[in-house]
């Protein structure tokens, strides 16, 4: 058994050349399963965790390594299975062979499976729960198979997680990694082991056995030592003693834009990085960064050029970026790096050799140009500030759904044999995720005072067209950053040209247009308007001018509008009775059949209308949801129809909904976390939408507190504004700030956003028991006119305070969600100036919001309103006692 599952191992290996061990050696059975996790630095370094399990070890690459955080997801990728004699094992596999590089023994000891299935039927049903008894690792971890490998690519992706136990911590969980930086069986460094330096690791697999420990992986002999002996790692001089002449720069080459990846063979995809592209150039050690014009920018980014001055003399295509906390490239966060001289941690990620040393390498296939760069950075060392960029020969469509799903911008397809060549052209293409597009800003538009949106164009020929409005996007700490970059460039005069051009209005100010944004946004509208765009931050190494309207190639070689200088807004084409509408990329069936007989206008509203309507208000929406487990309320038939309440997966489920796995519940949960997934709803008929509200990819944490104010027969809505108006003023003086918006029905909802506690977060039963408490001095204080009691005989007159909205599990309607109830009315966001007495629920509806949105402030700082509730729970203690 365990030889036929060595196949697949035996078949990557040449045994001639690399000494790993065939399998064929026989391990003793022991009476408990053995675990080994080997810290690996291959093309990439990772941890491979390998489990013993029929005669073998089962085995995944942990790419970021294992952490102690049950908040961290690590990406483990399964592959083939191992011999267990590979666990006495480490050293250097040979340059060359598969897997080349030093392996280091990081961890060993024993498992043993969780739950009453076995393990095979475990990692069969994609979900492998087990405890770990190590060196170092402890306590219970799980195996989640992810959802996306039903595609069927030659690798199975995994996401290995830490269980709440004794053994996890909350914080830096990765910190155990950094921290135990030597063998668990010989006591080596990765260094130490690379040069065959130290004594040899003590067996485990094998004890008192005749195996040699390190004699296959000796990096003393074999391919590794003569690579060695022919160029050193470390001070390595030029491989010619003859001077070299490199070009000061030469004009990268530039991507076709597609929507989707080109199809069939001969096509290699990388990961498109959302950064600055910038060319290297290596030469006597000195190195000089240009951006894509040839600006040299070597003085922005010094720890990357101190890092580069160790290569050999060359020019490298690449991108700089800075990495968020998954380790995602963030173009916001590379932006606040330069502006406040933060520049250590960024990285340079190369994916183009165009010179090594004098030769010229333009003329050769870029997969040759690849390999070549691989083994240059291989050879120059282990710095982490310069990272060679992998490359997929699977199906495009694949790695780009794959790159969605991690929140990447989207790839760039190369030809796998076309020659380097500057400008752009057609045997290099990108296809992004999410639209993205540089604009040049006209104007900014403020609201009461206050900075809230940009108003952008692009240049087709001599013309500055308008684009529309960015209106999201905006920390305070961008805003703070651009405002005056803004008001140094005012003037009185319009720059827009053309009939499209907006007018001036009280609280729109005029900009000379030089400040490039780069946005990103949900396509273009048919009369060149783009939608929900979101601003990412200013560009600096592209001049105004140059930008324009991009025409992203439809697979049918169609063009996506591009804006005209005298365009007038068209109509929404007109659609056959009965034929699909297309709303956000989403096919939308049966799109005349009504959902709500009216929206108080004696007009039905249609699926195809409730699909617009998230399109409308879905910029604004997304950030309240997105992040959270999501519960829907499905009406396919409409309201006369049957309901039915969702919150797991059904077959068919559209790939633009995340799936979420929460402890305590076997199957997973849904989740929208893209603008695109609310049409994606739309077309199942989910007429209402109640996330968790819990902080964004955090179910165990609470986000934010929702009380609940439900009327009882022939109470006036007046009262419950008045009731809302109290709960506000009785939050306020325990330090919180709150938010309010009608429920759809007959309430009102308050909501209180909450920060995290990084160190220590806050449990759910502490967040219910603030809110009972609140609302039962609140019915204490008046018994007349409230209660926390859900017992309808009671309500007749008074106020139900509900505060089980703040539980685990619990959710709330969401902001902005429709209602399934006549009118179709919305969960409308207040500002507390409309809160008042002549306040109707009844006006907002899925007909009416949209409008009434756009010129709303309502919940403009909601984020700024996060607020420590452990401070307030100290603070209604008081009070209480007092009492």
């Amino acid at each position: 058994m365990a030889s036929d599952n060595l196949s697949t191992y035996r078949s990557k290996r040449d045994f001639k050349k690399t000494a790993e061990p065939s399998g064929e050696k026989q391990i003793a059975r022991s009476n408990r399963r053995r675990f080994i996790i080997q810290k690996h630095d291959a093309t990439r370094l990772h941890y491979d965790l390998r489990l013993e399990l029929d005669g073998v070890f089962k085995s995944w690459a942990v790419t970021k390594g294992p952490s102690l955080d049950p908040h961290d997801k690590r990406l483990a990728v399964e592959v083939e299975d191992h011999p267990l004699d590979y666990g006495d094992f480490e050293g250097t596999i040979p340059k060359g062979q598969y897997g080349g590089g030093t392996v280091m023994l990081w961890d060993r000891g024993y498992w043993e499976p969780e739950g009453k299935k076995s393990p095979e039927q475990a990692l069969a049903k994609g979900d492998f729960k087990f405890t770990l008894e190590g060196e170092r690792l402890h306590g219970s971890f799980v195996l989640v198979r992810m959802r996306n490998d039903r595609d069927g690519g030659k690798r199975t992706n995994w996401l290995l997680i830490k269980h709440h136990d004794a053994f996890s911590v909350e914080e830096n969980g990765a910190a155990v990694l950094e921290e135990n930086d030597t063998s668990v069986a010989s006591g080596r460094t990765m260094d130490a082991i690379a040069t065959g330096k130290g004594r040899k690791p003590k067996p485990f697999m094998i004890k008192g056995g005749d195996i040699k420990a390190d004699a296959v992986w000796d990096s003393n002999q074999g391919l590794a030592a003569e690579e060695r002996k022919e160029e050193g790692r470390a001070g390595r001089t030029p491989k010619t003693a003859a001077k070299v002449d490199l070009p000061d720069f030469i004009a990268p080459q530039l991507c076709q834009t597609l929507e989707r990846p080109p199809a069939g063979e001969g096509w290699i995809h990388e990961i498109k990085f959302d950064g600055y592209r910038i060319q290297m150039r290596i030469l006597d050690g000195e190195v000089t960064l240009k951006t894509r014009k040839g600006l040299d920018w070597t003085g922005k980014y010094p720890e990357v050029a101190e890092a580069a001055s160790a290569l050999p003399d060359a020019i490298i295509d690449g991108e700089i970026c800075a990495l968020d906390d998954h380790g995602v490239p963030d173009f916001a966060a590379l932006q606040a790096a330069l502006s406040e001289g933060r520049t250590g941690d960024l990285v340079y990620f190369a994916f183009d050799l165009l010179y090594e040393g004098g030769e010229d390498l333009r003329s050769l296939p870029v997969i040759e140009r690849k390999a070549r760069l691989q083994s240059l950075l291989a050879d120059a060392g282990d710095d982490p500030r310069l990272r060679f960029v992998e490359h997929f020969e699977t199906g495009g469509d694949a790695v780009l759904r794959s790159a969605c799903k991690l929140s990447l911008e989207g790839i760039v397809s190369k030809q796998s044999d076309a020659p380097y060549q500057s400008g752009r052209t057609d045997s290099w293409a990108k296809s992004k995720c999410r639209a993205g597009h540089e604009v040049v800003i006209g104007a900014y538009a403020k609201t009461n005072g206050k900075f809230r949106s940009l108003l952008v164009g692009v240049y087709r020929g001599d013309h500055f067209v308008y684009v529309g409005r960015v209106g999201t996007g905006y920390g305070a700490k961008k805003v703070e950053t651009l405002l005056p970059k803004l008001q140094a460039l005012e003037t009185a005069k319009s720059p827009f040209t053309g009939i499209g051009a907006p007018k001036k209005e009280a609280e729109v100010t005029w900009v000379k247009p030089k400040l490039v944004a780069e946005i990103e946004f949900a396509g273009w509208t048919a009369d060149g308007i783009v939608r929900q765009a979101a601003f990412k931050g200013l560009r600096e190494d592209k001049p105004a001018r140059e930008v324009k309207a991009e025409r992203p190639a439809k697979p049918a070689e169609t063009d996506v509008p591009e804006p005209e200088p005298a365009a007038e807004v068209k109509a929404r084409p007109a659609r056959r009775k009965g034929a699909k509408a297309e709303v956000m990329g989403v096919m939308i069936s049966n799109p005349d059949k009504p959902l709500w007989p009216d929206a108080n206008d004696r007009k039905p509203v249609t699926k195809e209308e409730l699909a617009r309507y998230y399109e409308a208000v879905g910029g604004w929406m997304i950030a309240h949801i997105e992040g959270r487990p999501c519960s829907i309320i499905r009406a396919p038939d409409g309201l006369g129809g049957e309901q039915f309440f969702q919150r797991h997966a059904m077959p068919g489920t559209s790939n633009l909904l995340e799936l979420v796995k929460v402890f305590g519940d076997k199957k997973p949960y849904l989740q929208i976390d893209r603008v695109e997934g609310l049409a994606a709803v739309a077309q199942i008929g989910a007429v209402e939408l109640h996330p968790w509200n819990c902080q964004p990819h955090k179910p165990e944490v609470p986000g934010r507190l929702v009380f609940d104010l439900d009327p009882g027969p022939d109470v006036p809505f007046s009262t419950v504004v008045s009731a809302a108006r109290e709960m506000h003023d009785r939050l306020d003086a325990l330090g919180l700030v709150s938010f309010c918006k009608t429920t759809g029905g007959k309430g009102l909802h308050v909501v209180t956003p909450l920060a995290i506690n990084k160190r220590k977060p806050l449990s759910w039963a502490e967040a219910k028991s603030f809110a009972h408490d609140v609302c039962q001095q609140m019915a204490r204080d008046n018994p007349d006119l409230y209660l926390i009691k859900m017992t309808k005989s009671l309500r007749n007159g008074r106020i139900f305070l509900d505060y089980l909205r703040n539980d685990r599990m619990a959710t709330a309607v969401a902001p902005l969600s429709p209602r399934a109830r006549p009118g179709a009315t919305v969960s409308m966001p207040l500002t507390w100036t409309q809160v008042k007495s002549d306040l109707d629920p009844k006006r907002f509806t899925i007909r009416t919001v949209p409008a009434l949105l756009s010129k709303s402030s309502a919940w403009e700082d909601y984020s700024d309103g996060q607020r420590p509730l452990e401070q307030a729970i100290k603070r209604l203690s008081k009070v209480s006692n007092a009492a």
